[in-house]
């Protein structure tokens, strides 16, 4: 099992450490080769995605990415900034189907910003397609408006686009994962505004089709911010477009106490992923030892369930971050009065400690 290891930029470097500190306590054995991506890629062979880079992600059998971007970047021709590096590895290694669960454990319930009694139990899991719509689509750019009430004037211009194609795969995705949980899927969309989105209604009502045991819905992309804050317990799994999904991802992250606890996947047409947390690089509290890992550490154990056949490793880890949250530690992005405020390196310690501990235990029981 080869893995890709690329920190990135910001955070990514303290974050990933902890996680393939994780995997190593595991009894498992991993080839891993880390590569430069991001910002710090671009800072020493002058690209955010190097040819050795991208080459390693197509070698691997999975890729753990940790994140990328600084504010010193901005002002770089879009080509060439950090962010372009994981748009250029979705789109390289086809990675167009983004599971993103938001689970709120028990221990955290009173770090989300909503009531607990809203997010007591809290399991959804949202599907975003990931290598379309208007992130990718073309034509885009910048001109002389050629018509409208400011004819003549500067302009800049996205194309949103999905084929059908596109749609019945991220569709087939979604259905089969709602099969696998609660049978119940909400396709989220804007068709009463966007063709895109009113084509992308009807291909996935085809599709269901073929799923009639899943439970379909359609929500307009307001309305379906506007219930997640409400009620988000009415949602179990959720499927949409890329830029629809890159927001309402977020959004979710926020219900479980803290961006710092979601992890995701991104898996092409043969499972292949790349494995990391949601939230960014954080620049400003790099190096501090601030940082929360347990997103990264999650996708770890993601990616354990989904490349790499050890769904067992993968069981393991998570319940070795649940056990530590019953600890009461804390990162400063969930602390709480009567936790205990520990740090980046700390809370990797705390769960290698209690997978270790758990080994043990395991070891007795079966002498």
């Amino acid at each position: 099992m080869k893995i890709a290891i690329l920190p990135g930029d910001g955070i990514g470097t303290e974050i990933v450490a902890q996680a393939v500190r994780v995997l190593g306590a595991l009894d498992l054995r991993f080839e891993t080769e880390t590569a430069l991506v991001g910002g710090a890629a671009y800072d020493a062979h002058g690209h955010p995605l190097p040819e050795a880079t991208l080459k390693l992600a197509q070698g691997a059998d999975a890729v753990l990415f940790g994140a990328v971007g600084d504010w010193k970047y901005d002002k770089l021709e879009r080509a060439l900034r950090p962010e372009q590096a994981i748009l250029g590895l979705r789109k390289s290694l086809g990675l167009f189907a983004n599971f993103r669960p938001a689970i709120c454990y028990e221990q955290l319930t009173h770090a989300s910003s909503l009531k607990p009694e809203l997010v007591a139990g809290l399991d959804i899991l949202i599907i975003r397609e990931l290598t379309g719509d208007i992130y990718f689509g073309q034509p885009r750019g910048r001109r002389e408006s050629p018509d409208g009430a400011f004819a003549g004037a500067e302009e800049a211009f996205d194309t949103m686009r999905y084929s059908r194609p596109e749609i019945e795969r991220i569709a087939h995705v979604a259905f089969q994962a709602a099969r696998k949980r609660n049978k119940r899927l909400t396709s989220v969309d804007k068709a009463n505004v966007l063709e895109t989105f009113q084509f992308w209604k009807d291909v996935v009502t085809e599709v269901h089709a073929q799923y009639p045991d899943v439970a379909l819905d359609h929500m307009y992309v307001d309305n379906a911010a506007m219930q997640l804050v409400k009620d988000p317990k009415k949602f179990d799994v959720i499927v949409t477009g890329n830029m629809f999904g890159d927001i309402l991802s977020d959004e979710a992250a926020m219900l479980t106490g803290s961006i710092g606890m979601l992890p995701s996947a991104s898996l092409n047409s043969a499972g292949k992923g790349l494995y990391e947390p949601s939230h960014g690089s954080a620049p400003d509290i790099a190096g501090k030892n601030l940082a929360n890992p347990l997103a990264t550490i999650l996708s770890a154990a993601m990616m354990l369930r989904f490349s790499l056949n050890q769904p067992a490793a993968a069981d393991r880890i998570e319940s070795a971050v649940q056990r530590v949250l019953a600890q009461g530690l804390r990162t400063a992005d969930i602390w709480s009065a009567g936790t205990t405020k520990v740090g980046t390196i700390e809370m990797g310690d705390a769960v290698v400690a209690a997978l270790s501990a758990a080994t043990a235990k395991t070891t007795i029981t079966k002498g």
